[in-house]
């Protein structure tokens, strides 16, 4: 905050008028009227007798601080879009620097004043200047080294989108090492990258690898709200939640036997003896199938192992076992359909 802002802000605090504020310093109303309005500052023999009369310490006078409240940061922004609808644009970016000046530790206000610039400069179109450019790359340079890895991230986000911008891919690419490997952000944006310079397999065995993880991702996050309804005893949840993994499997080319893999804890848990053969049927039919989703155009530039028969036999030999748990099954034991099935 500056300085003319801490002196209004805290002379209303006092319930002082601008006169009332200059008759007890031995000033004029106007020369307090241009302190607040940032035209001229108080002489410097001034600001003790101005911290004590607001009640403050010359360190919240001279906003002596490393960092800014999130509500500080807030209003700086605000600030600086309004001056960019009522103002040049020159005259705004001057004024950004001086704030960045103040607080050169706030990491977070700098990150948001280059957003705030960059976004703007592109949405009404200003023409390309170097110092603009150069400025607000460097700010978000600046927020790479930041202890916060979600600044980082964000101004490694930034940048990736500024070289992209300019069409200079290999700066870009440099700035998605800041990315862990395990983030899905930098596999699809390197994915752009590949498309933009002509790598099209590569763009799409991005995309494909990108799809395949986020169907595993999806299922067991689906799997694991199903739990927790079966926990709150919520059975038509449960449903409902299983159907949509038979769906999700469905959309991602999966195959038969995820489709229909998901419906066996439900039926088993509801002693539905029909439904629960029925799926176990299909599930042991469906086993040869396992691995067809190798062959959807979805993921057809990945390369996965071949599957193998005697997997697909171990498969189905595991799953009859599974399917006599006594503590899960034993409501089939007299059913011959039951019997005729895992014995075969």
């Amino acid at each position: 905050m500056s300085l003319g802002k801490v002196i209004r802000k805290y002379r209303k605090i006092k319930n002082l008028t601008q006169e009332e504020m200059a008759g007890r310093l031995g000033v004029t109303a106007p020369a307090v009227n241009k302190w607040e309005n940032e035209n001229s500052y108080p002489d410097i023999t001034l600001l003790g007798p101005i911290a004590r009369l607001l009640g403050i310490s010359l360190d919240t006078l001279l906003s002596f601080r490393e960092e800014l409240t999130q509500e500080e940061i807030n209003e700086i922004v605000c600030e600086a879009d309004l001056k960019l609808k009522e103002q040049s644009y020159e005259e705004a970016f001057q004024w950004a620097k001086k704030m960045v000046e103040q607080y050169p530790n706030c990491e977070q206000l700098l990150l948001n004043i280059a957003v705030i610039f960059d976004s703007h400069r592109l949405m009404k179109g200003i023409p390309q200047d170097r110092e603009y450019e150069e400025y607000i790359c460097s700010l978000y340079i600046r927020a790479l080294n930041s202890s916060d890895e979600t600044i980082r991230i964000r101004a490694a986000d930034l940048l990736v989108g500024f070289y992209m911008r300019k069409r200079q891919y290999d700066k870009a690419e440099k700035y998605l090492e800041y990315f862990s490997v395990q983030n899905p952000e930098r596999k699809r944006k390197q994915a752009q990258i590949y498309a933009e310079t002509g790598r099209i397999r590569e763009a799409y065995k991005a995309y494909e690898e990108l799809l395949f993880s986020d169907f595993q991702r999806s299922s067991m996050e689906l799997h694991g709200m199903y739990m927790l309804a079966l926990q709150d005893n919520n059975r038509k949840k449960a449903r409902w939640l299983a159907d949509k993994q038979k769906e999700l499997a469905r959309c991602f080319e999966m195959g038969k036997y995820y489709e229909i893999s998901s419906e066996l804890e439900i039926a088993t848990i509801e002693k539905d003896a029909d439904s629960v053969i029925t799926v176990m049927e299909e599930m042991l039919s469906s086993a040869e199938q396992i691995g067809d989703f190798r062959k959807s155009i979805l993921y057809e530039h990945l390369d996965f192992k071949e599957v193998k028969e005697d997997f697909i036999s171990n498969l189905k030999e595991n799953l009859k076992k599974c399917f006599q748990d006594e503590e899960n099954y034993g409501f089939l034991r007299d059913n011959k359909r039951w019997q005729k099935l895992v014995n075969q």
